[in-house]
């Protein structure tokens, strides 16, 4: 095994998702801890140890071998906390996911991982009084990540980063059971973000909000760094289905709260039912954790042998289905707040460089889209819209028509690209403050003097 370099900095990466977690959730954090290392950072990742999970892939901490990451795993008191015997938990319906989502917005706030906050923060601090770091680098959802780093922050000073992967305050999951609710969610994401000495998004609308939200902050204070793809997972992956097979769509990801199959399966049926001849000459296949709502949708929609679903696969093999796809499918909800949606599926699409049909709304995704030259559009819940598109694609399929977006738009959104950018915002918070980063990590545990950045009372919650 390799070691680490002992002139690299150290940053602590705090991360609830992380894997053996599967899903697209731990893809982001998994990568920058992969690449760090070539960029004179070493990650030192702190997370929870072995619970249920809704999907699991071993396969992704391979990815790390040889790099001597330190990875702290600590108890953690929620839900996933009951089921770690089980291993892998079954997804529950959209119908039941939204209700337990609700009724968990409404006990626990930030979120049901709150119940790791005691247990990170003292790991943490016991890790930095041996070993210093130079930075901390939380990353949410969960946002209980958040109030972990901040509360590091506060008793080292060491400076802290928080990335938003998605919205707090106004994200579109999230259910206020009183204005109380919502008021001790703000309170709480504003004291973070007076501890933060760096913001990250991974879009424009989500950076648009927080400065809306927190007058405080500028312009400045809020940095965007994109979703990606590791140029990696495809560079040995090649197509392994003869060119002259059925035009095939792929989903890949997991269908939860508003997000469904439901208009897409429609519009095929649709488009069979107009043109029956079709019916062996496209196919779909959907790569992650099936519900049981989808799969009587299927036998529903008499679709059993046009539709394929994989269930959660290890990632490597759900890239080698991105390649052997003609076309890849994405749907984002289009209710409050999803005009911010922009998933790692999308960037992750790109990179396998093939044409995509996007039943998604105005925002952030399509803006991203629509500049790939190799879009199709559809509202996300308009059956006739999509099986329009179907028609298109199929037609531009038989004639060798595809389009594809080029290297030179997909290179930007490259993961180890996006990572070295980390690493300059690193480097940057050290400039600031050359010399007092390891003298306060060797303080660990002691309040801090003084936070130009933080008017709120240390007490606050």
């Amino acid at each position: 095994m390799r070691t680490a370099r002992t002139d690299m900095h150290r940053v602590l990466v705090i991360a609830y998702y992380f894997p053996p977690l599967g899903l697209s959730g731990v893809q982001r954090t998994l990568k920058f801890v992969k690449y760090l290392p070539q960029f004179g950072w070493q990650p030192v990742v702190l997370t929870v140890e072995d619970r249920g999970y809704f999907a699991k892939d071993d396969s992704l901490l391979t990815e790390l071998d040889g790099l001597d990451i330190e990875v702290i795993r600590t108890p953690s008191l929620d839900p996933l906390h009951l089921f770690r015997k089980k291993g892998v938990v079954r997804m529950p319906s959209g119908k039941s996911l939204g209700l337990l989502g609700k009724l968990s917005q409404s006990v626990f706030i930030p979120d049901n991982k709150i119940g790791w906050k005691k247990h990170a923060v003292h790991a943490a601090l016991r890790a930095i009084e041996t070993q210093p770091v130079d930075a901390i680098f939380a990353t949410a959802p969960p946002y209980t990540d958040f109030l972990i780093g901040a509360e590091i922050k506060k008793r080292t000073g060491i400076p802290l980063v928080v990335d938003y992967r998605d919205a707090w305050l106004e994200n579109p999951l999230h259910f206020y059971l009183t204005p109380l609710h919502r008021a001790l969610h703000r309170r709480r994401e504003q004291r973070v973000l007076h501890m933060a000495d760096r913001i990250l998004s991974i879009n424009r609308p989500i950076k648009e909000r927080i400065l809306t939200g927190y007058p405080f902050l500028s312009h400045g204070d809020v940095t965007i760094l994109s979703q990606g793809f590791d140029q990696e997972d495809f560079r040995h992956v090649r197509r392994q289905r003869p060119a002259d097979a059925p035009l095939r769509f792929l989903y890949s990801g997991t269908f939860y709260y508003n997000r469904s199959p439901e208009a897409f399966l429609r519009a095929m049926r649709m488009l069979f039912d107009r043109q029956p001849a079709l019916a062996g000459k496209l196919e779909a296949h959907f790569v992650g954790s099936a519900r049981e709502e989808d799969r009587e949708l299927l036998r529903t929609l008499d679709l059993e042998n046009s539709v394929t679903m994989h269930g959660y696969l290890p990632h490597r093999e759900a890239v080698q289905h991105l390649v052997d796809a003609d076309v890849l499918w994405m749907t984002i909800g289009h209710g409050r707040g999803e005009e911010m949606m922009s998933t790692g599926k999308l960037y992750e699409y790109l990179g396998a460089r093939k044409p995509i049909l996007a039943c998604v709304p105005e925002g952030a995704a399509r803006q991203v889209l629509a500049k790939s030259g190799a879009a199709f559009f559809a509202p996300p819940d308009d059956s006739e819209a999509i099986a329009e598109q179907l028609h298109t694609l199929y037609a531009l399929h038989k004639s060798d028509r595809l389009p594809a977006p080029t290297y030179a738009f997909v290179e930007q959104f490259e993961r180890r690209t996006l990572t070295g950018q980390l690493a300059t915002l690193f480097a940057s918070l050290l400039e600031a403050d050359p010399h007092g980063t390891r003298v306060r990590a060797r303080n660990a545990g002691r309040p801090e003097e003084h936070d130009h950045r933080n008017p709120i009372s240390p007490d606050a919650p």
